[in-house]
């Protein structure tokens, strides 16, 4: 008899798991990221696969599945804090696991991690319980918020830390914080590196690259061309203030070079203000503001420096990208980053929410032709070597099949 949501129900050993994984939104981001290279590695008769998102986003997640995945656009539950409609999601997702009958509730994201879980605890003792997973691709507490915000979201992911069985984290860091601050699931906390398969990505070759890019960019970012000007340097980022595009922006006009470029591939509601910001230095025909691009990593050999001046992250998607594409990387010592890059090896690490340590750092990529090369190199290796996505698969299968038949 089931007396509490501890207990796991076993499926028959001769049928698939049945997996319900849950995501706030289906535009693209690190979570999505995952879900898109895990999904297609699970295979059809050992998994049954449910993906439930969210009412924000283009939806471009579910053109990334495989094809004998079942996919639902719940109606409520979105990325920013809104009482009623996370109140209705907590309702909605509850009735999705009571129709589904998971065997795991996979949740990503911080906000399908509290509603979602949150939902199982209110099964009814009689209803089939999941296997709780939540995977997070960075503390939502690291944010750049004021203290208090930070304090209650931690408090959060320790009250439903007790509602899920496990929690996977995709760094160190993340996973020190978890026992710091006493966020402690029923079973254990995994540490999982994301991972990639360079040989799969399929990467535009330079001048095609930069050639189809340019072909992308609206009419109001065709004010200036660098098909044929100097070094572009570029990112890849959603407009989000942890992002840290600000001091990009910043570090690229103390670069005093008439043929640099800078180009931002990404859309957000920081776009405003960071055009503001371009106007007010004067780089209205130096950085250009790609917008929203599909698979934008194809275009990334167009760059010859990436940089990412992330705040605060997890482990980011875009960096394995850029260094899978031999690209010289600058990145900031946040979340797994130090983990990823050796500085002076396969990349430079600059500090966070700092345009002086950026603008060193690219400067130095900028003037030496033979370093980047050599750090493009060594970045490639550091992806096959340590983050193979066979690696990452393998480790989120053997928690999704604990305590099953298989």
């Amino acid at each position: 008899m089931n007396t509490g949501i501890n207990q796991i129900i076993l499926p028959n050993n001769k049928n698939p798991i049945r997996v319900l994984f849950i995501i706030t939104q289906s535009e693209l981001g690190g979570a999505q990221r995952f879900i898109s290279q895990l999904l297609p590695n699970l295979s059809k008769n050992n998994f049954e696969l449910t993906v439930a998102t969210g009412r924000d986003g283009k939806e471009e997640l579910q053109s990334l599945l495989p094809a004998n995945t079942k996919y639902i656009n719940t109606k409520n539950l979105r990325r920013n804090p809104n009482l009623l409609s996370d109140i209705l999601s907590l309702f909605e997702i509850k009735k999705i696991i009571k129709q589904l009958s998971p065997d795991v509730l996979f949740l990503n994201s911080s906000k399908a991690g509290f509603i979602g879980s949150l939902s199982a605890r209110l099964l009814k003792p009689k209803q089939r319980q999941p296997k709780v997973i939540y995977r997070i691709g960075g503390w939502t507490f690291n944010d750049p918020w004021p203290l208090w915000k930070k304090i209650l979201y931690r408090w959060l992911e320790k009250i439903s830390a007790k509602w899920k069985d496990y929690i996977i984290v995709n760094n160190k860091h993340d996973y020190d914080q978890a026992i710091k601050f006493g966020i402690k699931p029923r079973k254990k906390v995994e540490l999982i590196y994301n991972g990639i398969d360079p040989y799969k990505l399929d990467f535009l070759e330079k001048d095609e690259a930069k050639i189809r890019l340019y072909e992308k960019l609206p009419p109001s970012e065709k004010h200036g061309s660098f098909l044929h000007k100097g070094l572009l340097i570029g990112t890849i980022a959603n407009f989000y203030p942890a992002k840290g595009l600000e001091y990009l922006i910043d570090a690229f006009s103390s670069i005093q070079s008439p043929t640099a470029n800078l180009i931002i591939i990404g859309d957000g509601q920081g776009r405003q203000d960071l055009e503001s910001r371009i106007k007010n230095l004067g780089l209205e025909n130096k950085v250009f503001l790609a917008g929203h691009i599909l698979n934008g990593h194809k275009y990334l050999k167009a760059f010859d420096i990436f940089v990412l001046p992330s705040v605060k992250e997890g482990f980011p998607w875009s960096l394995l990208e850029a260094m899978s594409a031999k690209l010289a990387v600058v990145a900031t010592s946040v979340g797994a980053i130090p983990e990823i890059i050796e500085d002076g090896k396969n990349g430079f690490l600059a500090q966070p929410a700092n345009a002086q340590s950026l603008a060193k750092a690219i400067k130095e990529l900028y003037s030496n032709e033979d370093m980047r090369r050599e750090f493009g190199i060594q970045a490639h290796q550091t992806i096959i070597h340590k983050f193979s996505l066979n690696k990452m698969v393998e480790q989120t299968k053997e928690i999704l099949q604990k305590g099953f038949l298989c």
